[in-house]
């Protein structure tokens, strides 16, 4: 792995308020190219803190997967103190990402106008549930819950199944990658205005983003989609085969393709036959091409035959296991496995060629740097003392009754 340096983003400073996945995600992709990142955690903690098992060294992993490179501030900002503190990081700061429920900022008079106001240049990026109006305005959202509404859940699964949620938490995923372009995008603005603003990213609106070719599919057509398994409406064939070995996934997106992908299975004569010469054409005999492919492809071993086609030009890849992949030559060669103090993750997919970034430090015990962050926006020793005494600033975390 290639030494980090000190990262595209050295030099900005990022108050974060946000819990469980979506802001944390984003906050995370900033501090892995250099940001410094507050991560500023309630009496109670991070909910991930406690997403488990598995546990190492007390912190679970679906925790440290969301918050390496920062560092923790206990803080509660239920109290006029905690609220003051809050403002401090702010006197500083680029960026404030937080993912309170909508109305709980505005309720303790640091909303997006009262911090406009104080803060002119701060970029606050906020990120919900559904936003803070119309007809789901202000209601919470979890991931899966935001499949189902925003019709993920619906395509998802085979036609004669029932539907299934996408089995990771792939809107939480996205609204944190629209966060960091929003954030990015905010301050290229910031530096042609001198102002910073308000912007909010929902889970609802990424989940539909998500929803291509459907959505356009419906749009353009007025046809109800229906729920195709591992295939596409679109494209054919594109679907997961059955070998001798590993299930492979055909990926084929244009008649040059599936020429090579014929030719490689012995049968060059399947792309002129009249059912199979264009897309449209597979698209409409899917089923008698499927029962054909899978036939040719029932002796062959999955995993090399899938390397083969790829070496050809044509797009497949071999249906592996987590543990496969993350033992697999390639990631490695990536750096897709990275190691941050005791603990490992993944790895950053952005390769800058001369800032390179990735993880830094590993993830932060609750309230870890307390003491360190308050001394470095001025409190005293006696102060700082006060606080944890008072409970502005919790020495543990706290469970809810």
């Amino acid at each position: 792995m290639r030494p980090l340096s000190e990262g595209a983003l050295a030099g900005l400073k990022i108050v974060d308020l946000s819990r469980v996945l979506g802001g944390p995600a984003s906050t995370q992709i900033l501090s892995d190219h250099g940001a410094t990142v507050i991560k500023v955690e309630p009496p109670t903690g991070d909910e991930t803190r406690d997403y488990g098992p598995p546990f190492a060294h007390g912190i679970a992993a679906y925790f440290a997967g969301l918050n390496r490179n920062k560092r923790s501030l206990a803080l509660d900002l239920t109290k006029d103190k905690g609220r003051n503190v809050c403002l401090r990081l702010l006197e500083d700061a680029d960026v404030l990402v937080e993912n309170f429920r909508t109305g709980t900022m505005e309720k303790w008079g640091i909303g997006p106008d009262a911090l406009r106001a104080r803060f002119p240049k701060l970029i606050h990026a906020r990120v919900s549930g559904f936003g803070a109006d119309g007809p789901f305005g202000g209601l919470p959202g979890y991931d899966g819950a935001v499949q189902a509404w925003a019709g993920l859940v619906s395509m998802n699964g085979g036609a004669e199944e029932d539907p299934v949620r996408v089995g990771f938490s792939v809107v939480d995923q996205v609204t944190g990658l629209y966060t960091t372009i929003g954030v990015l995008a905010a301050l290229e603005e910031r530096r042609k205005s001198g102002q910073g603003q308000f912007f909010e990213v929902t889970l609802y609106d990424s989940a539909i983003t998500l929803l291509l070719p459907y959505a356009h599919n419906w749009l353009m057509s007025g046809q109800k989609p229906k729920r195709m398994g591992n295939s596409s409406p679109n494209i054919s064939p594109y679907d997961l085969f059955k070998t001798k070995g590993h299930r492979v996934f055909l990926a084929i997106g244009n008649d040059r393709q599936f020429a090579r992908l014929c030719t490689e299975l012995g049968r060059p004569e399947l792309a002129d036959d009249p059912r199979y010469r264009t897309n449209a054409d597979r698209v409409a005999n899917r089923v008698t091409l499927r029962a054909a492919l899978e036939e040719l492809m029932a002796g062959v071993d999955g995993a090399e035959f899938a390397e083969r086609l790829m070496r050809l030009g044509v797009p497949a890849g071999a249906a592996l296991e987590v543990p496969d992949v993350l033992s697999h030559p390639h990631t490695k060669h990536r750096d897709m496995v990275a190691e941050m103090g005791r603990f490992r993750g993944t790895g950053t997919p952005i390769k800058f060629a001369r800032t390179p970034g990735g993880p830094r430090s590993e993830p932060p015990a609750f309230g870890a740097h307390s003491r360190d962050i308050l001394r470095e926006v001025g409190y005293s020793e006696t102060a700082i003392d006060a606080l944890i005494a008072e409970g502005v600033v919790p020495a543990e975390r706290s469970r809810l009754a």
